[in-house]
């Protein structure tokens, strides 16, 4: 299973965050999780957030650069070693990951992982023969 992520291109000045997230809020969306990495030219803001779609044609329609992405969000163990686990079960599956953030989720003591792997379903199914829980669609947007 998985759960869609926005990834927007921003330019890297002053005021550009600011300026994202005013279009968020003005058009009430609210962001679940967001990821930043930057060059010097430009940043990625990867963000997840309860209308996946229709905020996708709302940045467009704001000028943003964006693309929509399948990711996993895993809910890591809350235990010592619980991201080391989810770790071990993708690495034994020969899944490569090509980056990963992490965020609280709606209670106290959960945490979630967000993976871009290259087969969802294979990592989906690997998670889970394992015992280890993967988000259902649209559960991270009601959180």
């Amino acid at each position: 299973m998985s759960v869609k992520q926005i990834s927007v291109f921003l330019e890297n000045k002053p005021g550009e965050l600011n300026a994202l997230t005013q279009v968020l809020a003005s058009h009430h969306i609210d962001m679940r999780a967001m990821s930043l990495s930057e060059t010097n030219e430009f940043g990625i803001a990867r963000i997840i957030v309860d209308r996946p779609l229709d905020t996708a044609t709302v940045l467009k329609d704001a000028g943003y650069v964006c693309t929509v992405t399948s990711v996993l969000a895993v809910a890591i163990p809350n235990v010592p070693g619980g991201l080391n686990q989810v770790l071990n079960v993708l690495s034994e599956a020969n899944i490569n990951l090509e980056y990963g953030y992490a965020f609280l989720g709606g209670k106290k003591d959960s945490a979630y992982m967000v993976f871009r792997v290259a087969n969802n379903s294979t990592a989906t199914a690997a998670l889970r023969e394992k015992g280890i829980r993967v988000a259902e669609p649209g559960e991270l947007e009601g959180m």
